[in-house]
């Protein structure tokens, strides 16, 4: 699946936008993500950390149960905005795997900068999917 360079130019600053809500007082690690759906709407997540940190949540993964929850199943990318470009922890992989391991992660700098481009499926192979669900 592949997106146009506005569409990837959009998606960058809408998660870098994203970031300045991150709510990160105990990492000092903001984090901002903007999902586009195939409706062409843009959802934007951010990371939301906790006292008790495994109650935390990243900010992909709010991108994406917000998208859901506006009933948008189908997405074409993501962009995730850190400051140093850094890559999506293993649960949002998978939570991203299950709509679909076609869809592109753009990985976004503080400076705007994308560090890294490639799809779910290149970020995690062999994933975890419904298909494994299906026992006799």
């Amino acid at each position: 699946m592949s997106i146009s360079d506005p569409q990837r130019n959009e998606l960058a600053q809408r998660a870098l936008a994203a970031r300045e809500h991150a709510y990160a007082p105990y990492s000092r690690y903001a984090v901002g993500a903007a999902i586009l759906g195939a409706s062409g709407e843009i959802y934007e997540g951010v990371n939301v950390e906790n006292a008790v940190y495994p109650v935390s949540m990243c900010a992909e993964r709010t991108a994406v149960f917000k998208a859901v929850s506006h009933g948008e199943r189908d997405f074409r990318a993501i962009a995730v905005a850190t400051i140093n470009g850094g890559s999506p922890c293993g649960s949002c992989r998978q939570v991203l795997s299950e709509f679909g391991e076609d869809i592109v992660v753009i990985q976004v700098n503080s400076d705007g900068e994308i560090v890294r481009q490639m799809t779910v499926k290149q970020l995690l192979p062999d994933a975890f999917g419904p298909a494994d669900l299906e026992v006799d």
